[in-house]
């Protein structure tokens, strides 16, 4: 049984296929959901953010939490920024902040090599997280 469930969203396609997931162990359990999104701030050649819609990735975020909450889930959202090392550390530090009692994560497919040379998140977090972590794989 679930009471606190970390739910990482980045706007993906990927990201989003977790949250079906999350929110049915949510409402079986009567668990509260804690939404994780990690803004990676890399600056690109010409000085900008390499991530320049992040503004709506942060408001369509703040969306599900409240959609959530219209479920009858008690969902939050944790927003961090992270200029080096990716977002898989402070995902599993929001888990431990938060206590949870698992992480749910989805993964845009990269497996095998190229999942190592691309450098999957969730692959990362399944290292870092001293909870456990639920991958949703992409549709067959």
């Amino acid at each position: 049984m679930f009471k606190t469930i970390v739910l990482a969203l980045d706007g993906s396609e990927g990201s989003k296929r977790a949250i079906p997931l999350a929110t049915e162990l949510a409402q079986r359990d009567d668990a509260k959901i804690v939404i994780a999104h990690i803004d990676e701030r890399i600056v690109g050649k010409g000085g900008g953010d390499i991530h320049p819609a992040e503004a709506e990735v942060q408001a369509e975020i703040r969306k599900q939490a409240e959609a959530l909450s219209e479920q009858g889930i008690d969902a939050s959202v944790q927003m961090r920024d992270v200029m080096v090392g990716g977002p898989a550390r402070p995902i599993a530090e929001i888990a431990e902040e938060a206590g949870a009692d698992l992480i749910v994560a989805g993964t845009r497919g990269h497996s095998g090599i190229p999942g190592v040379l691309l450098g999957s998140v969730t692959h990362r977090l399944l290292h870092l997280a001293n909870r456990p972590v639920l991958v949703v794989p992409p549709p067959a």
